[in-house]
């Protein structure tokens, strides 16, 4: 095989997967004026509805103009050797691989940060604003921005720096210490996440005693769950949109309630969604999920050994000095079929785990409230409740609301 027929089945990857994207996109669009099912006729009312489809068609308008563009602007880079470009100016500032590397994706991110941030711009304060879910000031947006790229840029280059110097050191065998790496890694962030990260975003504080608190404990005690860390997190500064989440492991568990949840549901519907989230626990999806993530990275980098080596991947985007760098981006390219495929199954087992995590709650709670909770939280993000069936398939990790409802009440 020739660098010029790699090139070509890259931008052939490229433009099918984009036209398959946009194939679902549009299937699941035709659906959102479908009628509403009998289950679900309490979700909205007729303002909300219609405001629904306003919001869903939106989004799916824009949609369709970012990926248009990202997908051009991929072409574009990639026809006017773009990637040599950008290299030859890494080569420019040293001779070292490692550093090579890093101001080569340095100059990729920052670039590409710069290119949408417009386009993340106008969803916040344009679209999110115009239907009533935008809290984000300009300053949060921009220090979220910073910040964001300051992590990619520490933890994102130590990473990469490291994975680079196995490869150096170790040759094809530098997989299995990048995997190792990669899963100490996974572990700690697993682990640490609430603790070192989320504060870096936004404001964490206990939940205070009362009722609600008296009855989350209540709950985890007549379950056997140890639960003794709830904290309530600020979500609204940036958006009226409401979540909970588990995070970390033993001693560093811990429950997170968005403020926004606690405000826009009952007592008894959030300790039915914590229900849910116990279920997950006791049914060891947290372990499975990380395991699995570790097994399909451990999958990856053992299928990027073999190829990395080739000089046919760099020279393929243009590039004239062969480099771990830009094999990885050569690689990346190709690997995306693999990893849409790897996402159906990962996204069937996580369906099939929220079944499993509502039914318990049902068993060890009630059904009611679970219920109910989840059609308020369906209401207040304007979600579609006619999903196309290929698009879920495809792209939810949740059941639909309907199907999360007749299992829950029959």
């Amino acid at each position: 095989m020739t660098a010029t027929t790699l090139f070509y089945i890259i931008i052939a990857v490229i433009i099918l997967d984009f036209i398959v994207d946009k194939i679902l996109d549009a299937l699941n669009a035709k659906h959102y004026n479908d009628p509403i099912p009998a289950e679900l006729t309490d979700v909205y009312d007729q303002d909300a509805y219609q405001k629904s489809q306003r919001y869903k068609t939106t989004n799916y308008k824009f949609g369709l103009i970012t990926s248009t563009f990202s997908l051009v602007l991929t072409l574009t880079f990639l026809m006017l050797d773009g990637f040599e470009f950008v290299d030859n100016i890494a080569r420019s500032y040293s001779s070292n691989s490692i550093v090579i590397a890093l101001i080569f994706f340095g100059i990729i991110m920052l670039a590409s940060d710069l290119l949408t941030t417009p386009f993340a711009y106008y969803q916040t304060f344009v679209i999110e604003e115009r239907f009533g879910f935008n809290k984000t000031t300009t300053a949060t947006f921009i220090l979220d921005k910073l910040k964001g790229l300051a992590m990619m840029g520490i933890v994102g280059g130590g990473l990469l720096a490291l994975i680079i110097w196995f490869y150096e050191v170790t040759g094809t065998y530098f997989w299995l210490y990048a995997w190792a790496l990669v899963a100490v890694f996974s572990i700690f962030v697993n682990m640490f996440y609430a603790r070192l990260i989320v504060p870096l975003f936004n404001k964490q504080t206990p939940l205070e005693a009362g009722p609600l608190r008296e009855k989350i404990s209540a709950y985890a005690n007549s379950v056997g769950f140890n639960l003794d860390k709830i904290f309530v997190i600020d979500g609204s500064k940036r958006s009226t949109k409401a979540n909970a989440y588990f995070s970390g492991f033993g001693s560093e568990k811990r429950v997170t309630l968005y403020d926004t949840l606690v405000n826009d549901l009952e007592d008894e519907e959030i300790v039915a969604v914590l229900a849910h989230e116990v279920g997950h626990y006791k049914k060891k999806h947290i372990v499975f999920n990380l395991i699995a993530s570790l097994l399909l990275t451990g999958l990856t980098l053992f299928i990027l050994s073999i190829f990395i080596s080739n000089p046919l991947l760099s020279n393929a985007l243009g590039v004239a000095i062969p480099s771990f760098h830009v094999g990885l981006i050569a690689f990346g390219l190709l690997y995306a079929p693999i990893s849409e495929l790897t996402g159906f199954v990962m996204n069937h087992f996580s369906r099939k785990f929220e079944y499993q995590a509502d039914d318990y709650a049902k068993n060890t709670y009630k059904a009611e409230p679970l219920v109910s909770s989840l059609k308020k939280l369906s209401k207040n993000s304007l979600s579609n409740l006619t999903p196309h069936p290929a698009y879920v398939w495809v792209h939810y990790s949740h059941p639909t609301l309907l199907e999360r409802v007749r299992n829950l009440m029959r």
